[in-house]
């Protein structure tokens, strides 16, 4: 499976990822016109900063993800390609999915009862965060192309 791989020690904290997210997620996707919609897109993805540690908070599309087991409406649920894709239409907005998420990369839509997490930009290749991230502290990576990167940076930093 492909995810959305973070490397903090790359992230600036520019927030260019966060900017992307609403663009793409607008009404009309451009700045001016995101910026000037009646309601704002929200955001879908959090930088946060501890220290001089910046980084990228976003959904991780979990396996056995708990936003999905804790929806009642069947709201929250898995797509065909394993990502968690939210039914505005079902949502009564009881935010279960926001308390059971371990990330807290769940949010509430201000304008009616839905939540927003992110939908890993369905229409795009590359989704948006990771498009215009500037030092690819984001990147798509496989899951198993990462094990194997993994253990040679281990290797490398040992020899």
């Amino acid at each position: 499976m492909e995810m959305i791989y973070v490397r903090p020690e790359k992230c600036l904290g520019c927030r260019s990822c966060e900017i992307a997210c609403r663009v793409a997620h607008a009404e009309e996707p451009s700045l001016a016109a995101a910026v000037s919609q009646l309601h704002p897109p929200k955001k879908r993805l959090f930088v946060g900063q501890q220290g001089s540690v910046k980084q990228p908070a976003l959904c991780r599309h979990c396996e056995d993800a708990p936003c999905v087991a804790a929806c009642i409406t069947g709201s929250l649920h898995k797509d065909g390609r394993g990502f968690i894709r939210c039914r505005e239409e079902r949502c009564i907005g009881c935010w279960s999915c926001i308390l059971a998420c371990p990330f807290g990369v769940i949010s509430r839509n201000p304008d009616r009862p839905a939540a927003v997490k992110c939908d890993r930009c369905p229409e795009r290749e590359i989704p948006a965060c990771v498009a215009a991230c500037p030092t690819k502290a984001l990147r798509i990576v496989d899951t198993e192309t990462l094990s194997d990167e993994r253990r040679k940076e281990t290797l490398l930093r040992a020899g």
